[in-house]
């Protein structure tokens, strides 16, 4: 049993929200895109609501995502959930891309669940997503609480040891643009992390760079910036014990700084290099020079593995074979 996703509107909006979500998510399974055209019918929505339910297994659960509520969309996925109480569905209206995102996160969470498990949590990210800049036009309550500060609270002592006193590194990612949507809607979430630590010297030093970071952090996450010695000291701090982190660098010789520094890191996800003169592209995401692959390599003698990948659904490549086949100068 798993959970068939159907994305409906009026005109092209699925298609098009549809194929944002895989920029962003990757490509997914048990997903259907339906459309009411203009030249089009109640009949021929019908049909191709139940066109769509036809590509799923006979066991899977069915969650509708829909433009509007009362529009054609829902009420034909209505009148078709209706003629199958045998078959366990859900309709959401207010399609947005917040939306579809979580609908593809709480399946990458629980394979499990059920869709009246899941239908509470993508509705509040939906609505969570909705926000304005400057924050000041937001209505008070949904107003975000400040973000917390990097380093421990000064309440709690130096040498104070909480949890086991290590740092849980749950995902290490290099990622030219850092925290972003990627990182943000699908990472995040798969790799259960409850704080995002962007380790850069460059970044720490922005303020600009820095606030949007903070400003692009999911809901329930604290995101923090800070140059490459203090993610090394916070990974010897015990205070850190109980915090399951994400880091970001910006560059492999960032990240190789923070191994050599003695952050223990085991594996590191390469997912984004940006192209620049003198690099070159060893994937479509991926450009590195003969800098970047001695980096790699003193990595890879200290142990730490390589998972290449820019979104958890990919499948992973092997890193030195790309660069082998790339022929990088």
């Amino acid at each position: 049993m798993a959970i068939g996703i159907i994305i409906a509107s009026h005109g092209k909006f699925a298609e098009g929200i549809h194929q944002s979500g895989s920029m962003i998510f990757g490509e997914q399974e048990k997903v259907q895109v339906v459309t009411f055209m203009p030249n089009e019918g109640p009949d021929d929505l019908y049909a191709h609501f139940n066109n769509a339910i036809a590509q799923f297994d006979a066991d899977d659960e069915v969650l509708v995502l829909a433009d509007l509520w009362s529009g054609s969309p829902f009420n034909q996925a209505s009148r078709v959930m209706g003629e199958n109480p045998d078959r366990k569905m859900a309709i959401i209206t207010g399609l947005n891309l917040p939306m579809l995102i979580q609908a593809y996160t709480e399946r990458l969470m629980d394979a499990n669940a059920g869709v009246d498990q899941v239908v509470a949590n993508i509705i509040k990210e939906s609505k969570d997503g909705v926000k304005a800049l400057p924050e000041e036009l937001n209505p008070a309550e949904e107003v975000a609480a400040p973000v917390a500060a990097a380093a421990p609270q000064g309440a709690i002592p130096e040498g104070t040891v909480i949890g086991d006193g290590k740092l849980k590194i749950n995902l290490a990612r290099i990622d030219t643009r850092l925290l972003h949507g990627q990182v943000a809607t699908a990472w995040t979430p798969a790799s259960k992390a409850d704080r995002i630590i962007v380790a850069s010297d460059a970044v720490a030093q922005d303020e600009l760079r820095k606030g949007l970071i903070k400003q692009a952090a999911p809901n329930g996450v604290n995101a923090n910036v800070v140059p490459i010695k203090k993610l090394i000291d916070a990974a010897k701090d015990p205070r850190f014990g109980n915090t399951h982190a994400l880091i970001l660098f910006e560059t492999v010789q960032d990240a190789l700084r923070a191994v050599e520094g003695g952050v223990e890191i085991k594996e590191l996800n390469v997912g984004s290099m940006a192209h620049s003169t003198g690099k070159t592209m060893v994937n479509n995401v991926l450009s590195m020079d003969k800098e970047d692959v001695a980096a790699f390599e003193k990595l890879r003698d200290l142990g730490v593995a390589f998972d290449v990948r820019k979104v958890p659904n990919d499948s992973k490549k092997d890193l030195f074979d790309l660069i082998n086949k790339a022929n990088v100068q």
